[in-house]
C-alpha cells in the first residue's frame, strides 16, 4: 500500500480518537488533516503506519485540547461537544461500548480529566490499545499511564449512571417523546421525562439560549409543549436522528437549514437529560445553519399575534 491509501484506511480510527479527546468536530478534523501531512512528509517509513499515525493524531489532539481548555473557561454558558451524527469507525463487535463512549454525557464526563488523562483513557478504554502503544502515544512511561489510566476511571466511574435503558427501550422511549413534541401534548411529555429531569441549551452566546437549565418534569414538559408548536407555525421541522450514539433530532428552519441539535439522555425508562446545541459555531459541519435570532423573533412575532 502505498501512503494514501494507509492513511486513507486508517482516517476513521484517528478521527475517532481525536473526537474522544477533543469533543469537537472541526478540530478533530483539522488534527487528523495535520497528521496527514506529518506523515506524507516524513522521509522514513514507519515501521507500522497505525503506531505513527496514532501517535502523531494523539499528541497533536493533547496539544489542541491545552490550549481549547482555556476558551472554554470563557465559554459563555454551558459547553457541550459538537453534535456527531455517524462515528466513522466502525467495530460491529464493540459497537455498544463505542457509541457509549461518544455521547455527550461520556464526552462531558471527559471533560473532568487532563489531556494526558483523557487522552490515556480514550486510547486504552475505548480503543483498547496497548498500554506499550498507550505509552508510545504519549509519551510517558507504561507506569505512568496505568496511574494516569486509574485516576482517569474514577473520575469516570463516578460520573456515571447506574442503569441505563438498552437501545430498544431507548428508541421506543424516544419515538414516544418526539410524537409527544410534535403534539405539544404537555401530559404526554411529563410522562416521559424523570421527575428531576434538566433541559441545557449550548448556545455559547451566539444564539438565543435558556439563561439556565430547566429543571423538572412539569417545567420542561411545559415549555417544550409550548415552544414547539410555536415553532412549528413558522415551519420549523424536525427529524428525528442519533446525536453522539444517543437518540435525538435535528431541526430545520423552513429552508432546511439547520436550526440546532437535540439528544437525549435516558435512564430507568426515563429521559433524564435534554441537551440542545443551537451554537451556529458547531453546526456547520452538519450543513448551511438557519439564522436562530431571527426565528426567536418571529416565534416571538407569532405568540404576540396569538395573544
Amino acid at each position: 500500500m502505498n501512503k494514501v491509501d494507509e492513511f486513507l484506511e486508517l482516517r476513521p480510527l484517528l478521527f475517532s480518537i481525536a473526537y474522544r479527546i477533543l469533543g469537537s468536530v472541526s478540530e478533530a478534523e483539522d488534527a487528523v488533516q495535520e497528521t496527514w501531512l506529518r506523515f506524507d512528509g516524513s522521509t522514513t517509513p514507519p515501521t507500522s503506519p497505525k503506531a505513527f499515525l496514532s501517535t502523531t493524531v494523539t499528541r497533536i489532539s493533547i496539544d489542541v485540547l491545552r490550549s481549547a481548555r482555556v476558551r472554554r473557561e470563557e465559554y459563555v454558558g454551558p459547553w457541550f461537544p459538537e453534535p456527531l451524527l455517524s462515528d466513522p469507525y466502525q467495530d460491529p463487535a464493540r459497537s455498544a461500548e463505542l457509541a457509549d463512549s461518544v455521547s455527550m454525557a461520556a464526552l462531558l464526563l471527559l471533560e473532568r480529566l487532563s489531556p494526558l488523562e483523557r487522552s490515556v483513557f480514550v486510547l486504552r478504554e475505548v480503543f483498547a490499545f496497548g498500554f506499550d502503544e498507550v505509552a508510545a502515544a504519549v509519551g510517558r512511561s507504561e507506569g505512568a499511564c496505568r496511574q494516569l489510566l486509574v485516576r482517569a476511571r474514577r473520575h469516570m466511574e463516578a460520573g456515571r449512571p447506574r442503569f441505563e435503558a438498552d437501545g430498544q427501550e431507548r428508541q421506543e422511549l424516544a419515538a414516544r417523546f418526539f410524537s409527544a413534541l410534535k403534539d405539544g401534548d404537555v401530559g404526554a411529555l411529563q410522562n416521559l421525562l424523570a421527575a428531576d429531569v434538566q433541559l441545557v441549551g449550548d448556545g455559547g452566546g451566539k444564539a438565543p439560549q435558556l439563561a439556565k437549565a430547566v429543571i423538572g418534569a412539569e417545567k420542561v414538559a411545559r415549555l417544550l409543549g409550548s415552544v414547539f408548536p410555536r415553532m412549528a407555525r413558522i415551519d420549523v421541522t424536525f427529524e428525528p436522528h442519533e446525536v453522539n450514539g444517543e437518540p435525538g433530532a435535528i431541526f430545520r428552519d423552513r429552508d432546511g437549514r439547520i436550526l440546532h441539535t437535540l439528544a437525549l439522555e435516558m435512564l430507568d425508562g426515563q429521559i433524564q437529560t435534554i441537551r440542545s446545541v443551537i451554537n451556529p459555531d458547531k453546526l456547520g459541519h452538519l450543513g448551511p445553519v438557519a439564522d436562530a435570532w431571527a426565528i426567536d423573533r418571529e416565534v416571538k412575532q407569532t405568540r404576540r399575534q396569538m395573544n
